[in-house]
């Protein structure tokens, strides 16, 4: 064993290393690719960075990802800030992480594409969802800041385009990390005291980072969830956020929701002042044609007692017509039923029944006749077959002297004398009676 040789402890290796790693990587930046992803009940953020020659192990602890603006997944490359950990009991080592932006995309720019996409799932931003706006509200509600240009060019133009519409301005801050919540109970507060029948959102232009508490969800939410209609107003014409997605419509400018929520009172009243006229007119020809259509049936009517001599001349008339056509009537039927009489005693069933009976009487002899005839053929021929029959009987045969000779016990009609065997019992049936025979002796012949 050599000396003076310097030997660790399992524990103590890990604890110089510990010792000699932190210190040296307190401060780190590491670019690679998210893999292997989980999120416990925690809420702690583990994965694995990587690239193409190799992975570390990483950790985002609860309190550093509430800061990221977007959402984590596998497959995102990312460029990460942090510190090497060394964890002694098991040797192993990681990257504590205290922030993380996506590499080749802004990270608010990722953050806004992964909720559109998570909202548009959802179908926060269905059409069939959006609510009408009221055609002239009496009161509108303003969500903005109170001390923006956005809030002055809205009442400008309100009061510009409608004189003495009411108007109810909800104060709230519209960037920093306090926006989203303020605005959130802003449009709470506006829909549970009914503070206006349509509700404009916004504020004036400004950066992606300015403009981001309109880019929160729990804002977009509250948005779709307002039984009130929502306008959104947010910056310029070019910007776009996910508020205006999900509002009921989106304005380009602050200004321009003011001119959509209200029409003007000037062309209001020009509208109907041209509405009037044009509805006097079409009274006025309206009660002219109702009144030459009375003078036409006025000129058509005629004097009440002479309609009814009319009626009684009509009724004279057709009353001594239908006389003459019942008696007409009337003739003409006692004309069929005197023709039909006649037709029936010319053609008496008395008549016919006689005729029947003679024809049948006729038949029946006929087919006496005809029977007997039939009989008589019959019976000769029955007679002339008996006859043959019976010369031809074996018992006529047994008469001239002929016998029949069957096998005992079978009783089998022995036809060759080569069926039989010496010893053998036979029984020969003669014209009259049987007699039992045994065989002594068998002779045959050739035909």
């Amino acid at each position: 064993m050599e000396k003076n040789r310097l030997v660790f402890s399992v524990s103590e290796l890990n604890r110089h290393i510990k010792a000699t790693l932190e210190p040296a990587y307190a401060d780190i930046w590491v670019e690679g690719e998210i893999s292997n992803l989980r999120i416990p009940q925690s809420g702690h953020c583990y994965m694995t960075l990587k690239d193409g020659g190799g992975q570390i192990r990483a950790v985002m602890f609860k309190g550093q990802q509430r800061m990221l603006r977007f959402v984590p997944e596998d497959g995102l490359k990312v460029i990460c800030r942090g510190r090497i950990s060394v964890y002694e009991p098991r040797g192993e080592y990681q990257i504590i992480l205290a922030s993380m932006e996506p590499r080749g995309v802004g990270e608010l720019q990722l953050a806004f594409e992964q909720l559109k996409k998570k909202l548009g799932d959802e179908g926060l931003f269905d059409e069939r969802r959006k609510k009408p706006l009221p055609f002239l509200p009496a009161k509108i509600a303003v969500i903005t800041s109170p001390t923006g240009a956005a809030v002055r060019d809205i009442i400008k133009v309100l009061h510009r385009r409608f004189p003495g519409c009411g108007i109810t301005v909800v104060p709230v801050k519209v960037q920093g990390d306090e926006a989203p919540d303020e605005i959130t109970t802003a449009l709470a507060v506006a829909n549970e005291h009914n503070l206006g029948e349509v509700i404009i959102l916004g504020r004036g232009g400004g950066s992606i980072e300015d403009l981001w508490a309109f880019n929160d969800e729990k804002v977009a939410r509250a948005v779709f969830a307002s039984d009130i209609p929502v306008v959104s107003a947010v910056g310029h014409e070019i910007d776009f956020t996910i508020t205006d997605f999900v509002a009921d419509l989106r304005a380009p400018t602050p200004s321009a929701a003011a001119e959509i929520v209200v029409k003007e009172k000037k062309e209001l009243k020009k509208q109907t002042r041209q509405l009037d006229s044009r509805l006097k007119v079409l009274l006025s020809q309206s009660l002219e044609r109702s009144r030459m259509q009375v003078k036409h049936l006025a000129a058509s009517l005629q004097s009440p007692v002479r309609k009814l001599n009319d009626y009684q001349l009509r009724y004279d008339d057709l009353h001594a017509e239908l006389l003459q056509n019942i008696a007409a009537g009337i003739r003409q039927r006692r004309e069929r039923v005197e023709t039909a009489q006649k037709i029936v005693l010319a053609h008496s069933p008395q008549q016919a029944v006689a005729v029947a009976g003679e024809k049948l009487h006729l038949l029946t002899k006929a087919l006496k006749k005809g029977l007997y005839a039939n009989l008589t053929s019959k019976a000769a021929l029955l007679k002339t077959l008996a006859g043959r029959l019976n010369a031809l009987s074996p018992l006529q045969v047994l008469e001239r002297g002929y016998s029949i000779t069957r096998q005992v016990p079978s009783r089998e009609v022995v036809k060759d004398a080569a069926q039989l065997r010496q010893g053998s019992a036979v029984c020969i049936t003669f014209h009259k009676g049987d007699a039992l025979c045994r065989v002594e002796n068998i002779t045959t012949r050739e035909h």
